[in-house]
C-alpha cells in the first residue's frame, strides 16, 4: 500500500507523538516526529513533507518563531497549528503568518483527520498549479518560437529585450505567423508571468458588446444585463491583456482604451466608480495601421500609444529556410499527440514544402504536418501523405503565372492569391464562413477581417 503522504509531528510531548503517530499510520501516513522546533529545522534542508502538525506551546523556540522559520525554506508549506484550549488567539496570529488551519486539544481523531486531508488537497492543488505554470513556461517560452533565420534572429533580440520591461508592444504581421505565441512568450518571460494573460478577439464581436466584455457592466446598464460583471481589464489586472487584430476595433471603443492606456482606470459599463488596473498591453495586426490612420479608421493616438516598441513578424515565405526545424518541431508535437510512431519527414517532401507559398503561413503548415503524421503509414512521411493540391501536376506553375501577368508587385499578386483561395473555400462550404475558415485553417475572425481587406463579395455562395 502506498503512502498517502508525509506528516511531520513537531510537539515537545511523547504522548502526543504516540498518540497522532498510531492515528496516522493507521491511516495510511507516514509520520516524522521531532520534539522542539530546533530539531525540527535541522531536518528541512535534506527533507519535504506534505503537512505540518505544528505545536504552539514548546519550550525553547515556540511554535510560532518555527512557523517563521519553516516559511523562509518553503513559503508553500501546508501547516497546522495544535493549540490548548484558551490560546486560540496565538493559533489566529500563526494564521495570519501563514498557518492553514488549526486544531484545539484535546482533538477529536475525525477533525484531525479531517484538517489534515483538506491540507493535503490544498498542497496537491499548488503542486498542480505549479506545474501547470511550468508547462505554460516550456509551452510558450523563447524556446518555442522556432527559427534560425535572420528574420527570426531579430524577432528574437527584440522579445528578449523587450520582454522584461513594462512597455507597450505592437505585433504586426500577417495571419498565422504566430503573433499570439511571441505574445504569450513576451508574458511569461516577463514580471507579470504568474498573472493573468487575457486574450481579447478584437474583430469578433460588434462594439457594444466588446465594451462589455472589456470593461463589464453594472446591473441594468442595457436590456440583458441582469447582474453586475466584470470585464478583461479587471481579470487581467496585474497582468497581461493581448488585442487580437486590434485594426478592427471601433473608432469609439478605441477612445475608451486610449483612456484605460493614459489614466490606467475606466468605469464599467452604466457605472460610475472608477477602476483602477495595473495592466501590461500588447496588441497584433495583419493591417497597415497608418494606412488606416490616413484612411481615419484608427486613431492617430492610440497608434502611437500602441507603437512604443513594434516588432515585425515575418511571413514564412521570407523565412523558408526555417521550414525544415518548423516541420521537425510539429512532427514530434503531433506524434506524440497522436502515439504515432513518425520520426521526421523525407528530402523530396521538404523540396515540396520549400516550393510552397505558404499565404497561411506557419499556422498552414503545422495543420499540414498534423495531417500528414496521422495519416503517414511509416515513420517518415512521404509525398503520399500530403493533400492533393501540393502534388497536383496542373496545378499552380510559378513560371506560367508569372508569363501571365503584367504586374510582378508582391503584395499584389499575394493578395491576388489569398483572394482565389477563400473564393474557392467560400464556394465549397456554400458561402459559411466557420467552415471555410476551418478549411483554410484560420480563426473564423482573421477570415471575416480578410474578406473585409480584400472586399470579396460574399453573398454569391447560395445555401
Amino acid at each position: 500500500m502506498s503512502s498517502k503522504g508525509i506528516i511531520h509531528i513537531i510537539d515537545d510531548e511523547p504522548v502526543i507523538h504516540d498518540v497522532l503517530a498510531q492515528l496516522l499510520t493507521s491511516e495510511g501516513y507516514e509520520v516524522e516526529i521531532s520534539g522542539s522546533g530546533e530539531e525540527a529545522l535541522e531536518k528541512f534542508p535534506s527533507q519535504s513533507f506534505d503537512v505540518i502538525l505544528l505545536d504552539l506551546l514548546m519550550p525553547g523556540m515556540d511554535g510560532i518563531e518555527t512557523l517563521r522559520r519553516i516559511k523562509r525554506f518553503d513559503p508553500l508549506a501546508p501547516v497546522i497549528i495544535i493549540t490548548a484550549y484558551g490560546s486560540v488567539e496565538s493559533a489566529i496570529s500563526a494564521m495570519k503568518i501563514g498557518a492553514l488551519d488549526y486544531v484545539q486539544k484535546p482533538f477529536k481523531h475525525d477533525d484531525l483527520l479531517l484538517a489534515v486531508e483538506k491540507a493535503l488537497e490544498r498542497k496537491r492543488l499548488q503542486d498542480e498549479n505549479l506545474r501547470l505554470k511550468d508547462e505554460l513556461r516550456q509551452r510558450f517560452g523563447f524556446a518555442n518560437i522556432i527559427g534560425k533565420s535572420e528574420a527570426m534572429r531579430d524577432v528574437f533580440e527584440l522579445v528578449k529585450a523587450a520582454a522584461p520591461t513594462r512597455s507597450t508592444i505592437l505585433l504586426q504581421g500577417e495571419s498565422g505567423t504566430g503573433k499570439e505565441l511571441v505574445a504569450r512568450a513576451i508574458h511569461m518571460n516577463s514580471n507579470r508571468a504568474d498573472a493573468p494573460f487575457v486574450t481579447v478577439n478584437s474583430g469578433s464581436l460588434p462594439p457594444d458588446l466588446l465594451e462589455s466584455h472589456l470593461f463589464g457592466h453594472v446591473k441594468g446598464a442595457f436590456t440583458g444585463a441582469v447582474a453586475l460583471k466584470k470585464g478583461l481589464f479587471e481579470a487581467a489586472d496585474r497582468g497581461t491583456i493581448f488585442f487580437d487584430e486590434i485594426s478592427s476595433i471601433s473608432l469609439e471603443t478605441q477612445a475608451k482604451l486610449l483612456r484605460v492606456m493614459q489614466e490606467k482606470e475606466f468605469m464599467r459599463l452604466g457605472g460610475t466608480q472608477t477602476i483602477k488596473v495595473d495592466v501590461r498591453i500588447l496588441a497584433a495586426t495583419n493591417a497597415d495601421i497608418e494606412e488606416l490612420i490616413v484612411q481615419k479608421a484608427f486613431r492617430k493616438d492610440l497608434f502611437y500609444r500602441l507603437n512604443v516598441i513594434k516588432i515585425e513578424i515575418p511571413p514564412l515565405r521570407e523565412r523558408k529556410e526555417d521550414i525544415p526545424q518548423l516541420v521537425k518541431h510539429f512532427v514530434e508535437i503531433y506524434a506524440r499527440e497522436n502515439q504515432k510512431d513518425v520520426e521526421g519527414v523525407s528530402e523530396d517532401v521538404l523540396e515540396i514544402l520549400d516550393a510552397h507559398a505558404w499565404p497561411g503561413n506557419v499556422r498552414e503548415l503545422e495543420n499540414l504536418v498534423e495531417r500528414a503524421v496521422v495519416l503517414s503509414r511509416s515513420n517518415v512521411i512521404t509525398r503520399t501523405s500530403l493533400p492533393p493540391f501540393l502534388l497536383r501536376a496542373d496545378g499552380v506553375d510559378d513560371e506560367a503565372l508569372i508569363a501571365s501577368e503584367e504586374s510582378l508587385d508582391l503584395r499584389d499578386r499575394t493578395q491576388a492569391f489569398q483572394k482565389k483561395v477563400i473564393l474557392a473555400a467560400l464556394k465549397k462550404t456554400k458561402g459559411v464562413q466557420n467552415k471555410a475558415a476551418k478549411l483554410l485553417g484560420v480563426k473564423p475572425t482573421t477570415l471575416n477581417e480578410m474578406i473585409k481587406r480584400l472586399r470579396i463579395d460574399t453573398g454569391n455562395f447560395p445555401a
